[in-house]
């Protein structure tokens, strides 16, 4: 794999744009900010916006602490166009972005998807394939307030072209990305690091239908049915599509292919529950949107987007389904977050 280019110079008048100042856009705002790269942050939380670029914003957790001033607007007053945009919404709100970023990206410029989920798809459909990247992101953040966010451990950086070319401008965002996260990867294959991804994705949502850790769900062998069901499905969804997923921060796709042992599987997620014991987020990003913040999560464009690849490929997916609908339960109410929902799932494993 060529190495990263130098780390490009980024002219005042044309900062880096990242759209979505949360959990993964703001950290990342704060590092560049920091390291001296002109950056502009877009955000619908107006006092968010005014904190951090007064203020500061500050990033704490138990990686680092530091307060870093990021100039910033919201999307209605944002003026000017830029040829690096960093999008950083939640999977559901692509679609409303890419429409209110559009005007902003230049002829020449590109859209990095820093997001959950298969959102390259939508990107490509809206603003053509030529203007997106691919990036995947494993790192534990929590927006917690206007300026505050926890940054609760490092994790996986992967940057590639949805085409899997190499080219200058990858090198590029690689390259600043480094500036962030030193061990960042350059990679031919980023849908592989994706639907790696898509296949922990669906765990971490299964472990959102309790009140309980990341790390005690998979921890508890009464539950491995669950992840295990759920992590198949997403891999026969992929293999069905010619997709090989990749590998990331202990977690092993190949553990999970159809035909894969059952030792394999457990081992992988019994290296999950290690992993996420060493973290301050405690917690998914799911968990807080249902218990905390009490709003939609990105279930449907997310993981219920794998149901429905796999009904293009006939590729059944039950686990997944029942997941999508409990976890709407708890959205709308008919469910609280306990053990007997995360039984229900279990017993649709079995």
């Amino acid at each position: 794999m060529p190495g990263a280019a130098e780390i490009p110079s980024i002219a005042a008048d044309d900062p880096i744009l990242v759209w979505g100042g949360g959990a993964i856009g703001g950290t990342l705002a704060a590092y560049w900010a920091r390291a001296g790269v002109p950056v502009h942050m877009v955000d619908i939380q107006a006092e968010h916006v005014l904190v951090s670029a007064d203020a500061g914003l500050k990033v704490h957790g138990p990686v680092e602490n530091f307060v870093q001033r990021v100039p910033g607007s919201t999307p209605q007053s944002l003026q000017g166009t830029y040829s690096r945009i960093v999008l950083a919404v939640k999977a559901q709100a692509t679609e409303a972005a890419a429409q209110a970023l559009k005007p902003h990206l230049r002829e020449d410029g590109f859209v990095l998807s820093a997001q959950n989920g298969l959102n390259e798809i939508t990107l490509g459909r809206l603003l053509g394939a030529e203007r997106v990247m691919g990036c995947f992101v494993n790192f534990g953040a929590d927006w917690h307030g206007p300026g505050d966010i926890l940054y609760g451990n490092r994790g996986a950086v992967v940057v590639g072209e949805v085409d899997g070319s190499i080219r200058l401008r990858t090198q590029q965002m690689h390259a600043l990305l480094r500036l962030f996260e030193p061990d960042s990867v350059l990679t031919d294959n980023i849908w592989g690091y994706l639907w790696g991804k898509l296949a922990y994705g669906a765990m971490l949502f299964a472990t959102a239908l309790t009140p309980d850790s990341m790390s005690a769900n998979f921890a508890d062998p009464t539950r491995f049915k669950a992840f295990d069901t759920l992590a198949r499905e997403v891999m026969s969804v992929a293999q069905a599509r010619g997709v090989k997923p990749i590998g990331f921060n202990g977690f092993d796709p190949a553990a999970f292919q159809p035909g894969a042992p059952e030792s394999g599987a457990r081992e992988t997620i019994a290296a999950l529950a290690a992993f996420n014991a060493k973290t301050s987020k405690t917690h998914s990003g799911i968990w807080r949107d249902l218990a905390v913040r009490k709003r939609k999560t990105e279930v449907d464009p997310q993981i219920g987007m794998i149901a429905t690849l796999g009904r293009e490929a006939g590729v059944a997916t039950p686990a997944i389904e029942r997941l999508v609908a409990l976890i709407h339960d708890i959205e709308d109410g008919r469910r609280p977050m306990a053990r007997q929902t995360l039984q229900d799932l279990i017993e649709v494993c079995a």
